[in-house]
């Protein structure tokens, strides 16, 4: 075999004008370099917080979705801050509908440098997280959390795309009151910071219209066996019963209501009036009469166009909170683009100022990061199926 001298092997070319200089090639590197990196998007970061595991992960998971698909819908659109353009990445965390979870994922998303935050979807994880969010100035914008105590506290960061339960809770009672001529009420709440204080603000109202409320027993959330308690309240007799919780434990409690033979009418908050209530309570469903803190989604302006593009991207309809989730994710963006900037900061300096036309419809805020105007729809349940009887502005 014939082995070539290594000179000859690592000649250099004879026309030394052919060989860039070594400065020059680098130099074309970094500018090639520079180039490919001022035409990077920029990652910015939307955090989403909400039970995507638990007894309430299918409200969760609804509201993720719906937080996901305005996230993808703005990135094909295209967006542009400050001269740079932007992809949203949503980062989903789990609270499981546990305070001390919530405040530990409130944490974990204040340190992945979120631009700000969808969540979180219960009131009860909702209030201990957004003492972490006020802390770090990152934007709060909850879509389903409805006790007043939230936007209370007073922190310039909590927002809430939602009526609230000071609305929620009144409406049900006035309905008791002037459609059902209820003259007594019981009630029942699971003790959380949402069923607790849905049913201390319909007991307010119940009272001031009139109603003589025979009882107040607090169970847990986490309850499947409430015999005990409705044996109670049918010996008192009441024309209805308020019932403050989620549909884990209120499909089960008008089941059991319905099997003693309590005739009176179950009334509750958006926490039971969902699609799924039919399979937790059977026929007892029909005996539901529930309120959202919001429009029906088929009279929301862009609801049925939304629901549309919903079903078409995660093969089923969209439930109670997807709609929320979605335009709290709009709004955020809109304070960018107001701000001309990601910074955390000068987002939260131009929320006050948000003027979203979304699939709820007009969304202005507060001083409090309240909406200014709330609407509460009350629902029954017929064969099954869920029922409009009633859409009331606030």
């Amino acid at each position: 075999m014939l082995i070539k001298p290594l000179s000859s092997i690592f000649a250099l070319p004879s026309n030394k004008a052919a060989l860039p200089s070594i400065g020059t090639a680098l130099g074309v590197g970094l500018l090639l370099s520079l180039s490919a990196h001022a035409h990077a998007d920029e990652i910015v970061k939307i955090g989403s917080a909400a039970p995507l595991t638990g007894p309430n992960a299918n409200y969760g998971k609804d509201t993720e979705n719906g937080a996901r698909l305005a996230v993808e819908e703005i990135n094909k659109k295209g967006l542009t801050i400050g001269g740079q353009k932007v992809t949203l990445q949503l980062d989903g965390q789990d609270d499981a509908s546990d305070p001390r979870q919530a405040t530990q994922v409130a944490q974990r998303l204040v340190d992945d440098k979120v631009a700000a935050v969808v969540g979180h979807m219960n009131s009860g994880t909702t209030i201990p997280a957004s003492k972490i969010y006020s802390d770090a100035g990152i934007v709060q914008v909850s879509p389903s959390a409805t006790n007043p105590a939230y936007t209370e506290q007073g922190f310039k960061t909590a927002y809430r795309v939602v009526a609230t339960d000071a609305q929620q809770g009144p409406a049900l009672a006035n309905y008791a009151s002037k459609n059902l001529k209820a003259k007594t009420v019981a009630i029942v709440d699971d003790a959380t910071a949402y069923g607790q204080g849905l049913a201390d603000q319909f007991e307010k109202q119940a009272k001031a219209n009139g109603l003589t409320v025979l009882s107040h027993d607090a169970t847990n959330d986490h309850a499947v066996d409430f015999r005990a308690i409705l044996t109670k309240v049918k010996g008192e007799r009441p024309d209805v019963i308020m019932y403050g919780g989620m549909d884990a434990t209120g499909g089960p409690f008008a089941k059991q209501a319905r099997q003693l033979a309590i005739r009176a009418h179950v009334l509750a908050g958006d926490g039971l009036c969902t699609p799924t209530l039919p399979s937790l309570a059977g026929e007892a469903a029909d005996n539901v009469i529930c309120s959202i803190a919001g429009a029906p989604l088929e009279k929301m302006p862009d609801g049925p166009a939304f629901a549309k593009r919903f079903t078409a991207r995660f093969g089923q309809p969209p439930q109670v909170n997807a709609p929320f989730a979605y335009d709290a994710v709009n709004v955020i963006v809109d304070a960018m683009k107001a701000a001309n900037s990601v910074d955390p900061a000068k987002i939260l300096a131009a929320m006050p100022a948000t003027n979203h036309q979304g699939v709820l419809g007009s969304e202005q805020f507060t001083s409090t990061g309240d909406l200014k105007q709330g609407v509460i729809s009350v629902y029954t349940f017929k064969s099954g199926k869920q029922t409009l009887l009633d859409a009331l502005k606030m």
